[in-house]
């Protein structure tokens, strides 16, 4: 019983550290990696690097961007965030 009393106060900051840190960066990591598999041609994104651009192809592990007058391509883990998700995509356009 004195063993258990030792490490109480231990075991105690372990189940605080997970519920207040741990938890919600794996529930992040998760919506994150959601994100960017459910990434399509005509989505409005914003890389990790800050480059803002449309998607214009998406592969198994690659995106490919206009951002201006270039055509870039990045992996799918640089892809940060979606700005605008296109409703509709038909030949070269997006309807909005």
């Amino acid at each position: 019983m004195e063993g258990l009393i030792t490490f109480l106060p231990m075991i105690l900051i372990f189940v605080v550290f997970y519920f207040l840190l741990i938890r919600p960066q794996n529930k992040r990591q998760k919506q994150v990696r959601q994100m960017q598999n459910e990434l399509s041609r005509g989505d409005s994104i914003v890389t990790i690097g800050g480059l803002h651009g449309v998607v214009q192809k998406v592969d198994d592990m690659t995106v490919t961007l206009k951002s201006g007058n270039a055509q870039l391509t990045f992996n799918r883990s640089a892809v940060a965030e979606v700005t605008k998700k296109s409703t509709t995509v038909m030949d070269d356009e997006t309807v909005e």
